[in-house]
């Protein structure tokens, strides 16, 4: 029961948390951190032990999977070469500088375990910076953001999984690890968009024998990040890819037909898993604190010493992760505005942009967050011969310390930054949304045009005409509200017939609105974005109309 208890109590300040935040101007993560100690306070004494390989099956997959199901598709493609270099090239730098850097600061944390605190602090967290930012940062710079923070928890995990192997069998080779990764990174990916495509499948043949029950398959697509992680390790390659891909491919097949009420549900649902997984990570780090800080002190003689130490490698750490990241950017912003004036290729600079600023600006964005936490609790206890980790909780409070920083850092530093830049402007936004609206809309009217009357029954004159004023009214405002329900039986079941022929012209609108939109994203004419609110909007109007069945029942 006690298990039972703790998962409950970590569920309630979760939810407490987010109604903390709209008093409290801190953003969401902090205030879960500082709840987490609270709870772990000697007073209340909730301890929470973590199985570094359960912790890290249970909360990786789904919020890559969340990560790559959200992310804008098309805006990826745009910004494909800064997103590549900086969840790539920028990782491996960081893994390769952070790890000297913090190898020779601290000599007593080996080689191979540099690497690994180094490789499980490349990842990102752009819901972080956004909470931060408050839609204050330029559309560019956020796509760029949340695609590098996509693909950097894949590629930073997988370093770190090849950096903690090295670190348990005392070999490494790079050639041999090289290509491992592709091999590892290659197959994850295929395996990933496999196993997505195989669902959709399935779920397409269900819904071909009726089989379309919402809640069986919300139940399928939250197993499914659980199966793509484990069917890949199984296969020895990267779990973690080839959730990241599933969710990438899971956004294309989630536009099956007939599935209006089963989006509807799942958007509920993920939007509820992904915040309470991403509180519970935070919350679970603010627990372990006074065990991690505990466990790198209990040691010293003279404790402040001791904890002065501590709070120097944690700056220290992120003074040059900082530093790397900010000299990567710069140096890839100058490097891009000359290649587009020379051979005119598209790498994501602009002339004339503050590139000072924006380095800056995308340097403190680096925020560190639930994927580096759950990464570093992952680190395993005992080495293959028996042996304690070479200082693993060192290595723990590091990032753990690394995670504060970043976000108290980003916090003071990006309002002042963003002073005076204009803000995001979704002028642009809504007049592609109006677009699609109006393209959409004409399908509808062009499907209701060709759509004959519905057959009266009684062949009576009067009920024939009313029939085809419902459905000018219907095209005309597009939403029509019927008379209350009459008094007399007979009245009622006229009534009834034309709300149900009400609904069903409604419903065949708005499917014919729907393919439209599939059809304007299978062409590129719009992004998934824009295609993602208007689904949304539709999905909710055809929720709307078919909700009304039993009114006059």
């Amino acid at each position: 029961m006690q298990t039972v208890y703790t998962v409950l109590i970590l569920l309630l300040v979760v939810g407490g948390t987010r109604l903390a935040a709209q008093l409290i101007p801190l953003p969401l993560p902090l205030i879960q951190i500082a709840a987490g100690a609270a709870l772990a306070w000697p007073s209340l004494g909730l301890h929470v032990g973590l199985d570094p390989e359960l912790f890290m099956f249970l909360f990786i997959p789904p919020l890559l999977f969340a990560d790559g199901w959200r992310m804008p598709k098309g805006e990826f493609w745009k910004m494909r070469w800064p997103i590549l270099t900086l969840a790539f090239a920028l990782v491996l730098f960081t893994v390769v500088g952070g790890g000297v850097f913090i190898h020779v600061l601290i000599p007593e944390i080996p080689w191979a375990a540099a690497f690994a605190l180094a490789a499980v602090l490349s990842p990102t967290d752009a819901l972080a910076v956004s909470a931060i930012a408050q839609n204050r940062l330029p559309k560019r710079l956020m796509y760029v953001l949340q695609g590098e923070a996509l693909m950097n928890d894949a590629s930073g995990l997988v370093a770190f999984k090849f950096a903690i192997a090295a670190a348990l069998t005392g070999t490494f080779s790079l050639m041999d690890a090289s290509l491992n990764f592709l091999l590892v990174a290659i197959g994850g990916l295929a395996s990933g968009v496999f196993l997505s495509w195989l669902l959709g499948r399935i779920r397409a043949w269900m819904i071909r024998r009726g089989w379309d029950d919402p809640a069986t398959h919300v139940v399928l697509m939250l197993l499914l990040p659980f199966a793509c992680y484990m069917i890949a390790e199984e296969l020895g390659v990267s779990g973690i890819l080839a959730a990241v891909a599933a969710g990438m491919m899971q956004s294309w097949v989630d536009l099956l037909p007939r599935q209006t009420n089963t989006r509807l549900l799942n958007r509920s649902v993920w939007s509820m898993l992904e915040f309470t997984f991403n509180g519970v990570v935070f919350l679970l780090l603010g627990l372990q604190l006074p065990d991690i800080v505990k466990s790198v002190a209990h040691h010293a003689d003279d404790v402040m010493w001791r904890s002065s130490l501590l709070t120097f490698y944690v700056l220290a750490v992120f003074a040059v992760l900082l530093a790397l990241r900010f000299g990567w950017v710069w140096c890839y912003w100058k490097i891009s505005v000359r290649f587009e004036q020379w051979w005119g290729i598209e790498l994501g600079g602009k002339p004339g942009e503050p590139v000072l600023r924006l380095s800056a600006i995308s340097a403190l964005s680096g925020v560190r967050g639930a994927v580096t936490l759950a990464g570093v609790l992952s680190v395993p206890l005992l080495l293959l011969d028996g042996t304690a980790f070479p200082q693993r909780d060192l290595i723990i409070f590091i990032a753990a310390g690394v995670i504060l920083v970043s976000l108290l850092a980003a916090t003071i530093g990006l309002p002042i930054l963003l002073r005076g830049l204009p803000a995001a402007s979704n002028d642009q936004r809504e007049l592609e949304v109006q677009a699609v609206w109006r393209k959409t809309a004409a399908a509808a009217i062009h499907m209701l045009e060709s759509e004959g009357l519905p057959a009266s029954e009684s062949g009576d004159a009067d009920e024939t005409a009313r029939l085809a004023e419902m459905k000018a009214k219907l095209m005309a405002e597009y939403r029509h509200e019927l008379d209350s329900a009459p008094d007399s039986k007979e009245a009622r079941e006229r009534a009834r017939a034309l709300e149900l022929a009400d609904q069903a012209l409604r419903i065949k609108a708005l499917r014919a609105q729907r393919l439209e939109l599939y059809r304007m994203r299978r062409e590129h004419e719009i992004d998934d974005e824009t295609m993602r609110e208007v689904l949304g909007e539709l999905d909710n109007q055809e929720a709307w109309v078919t909700s009304k069945a039993g009114r006059w029942v």
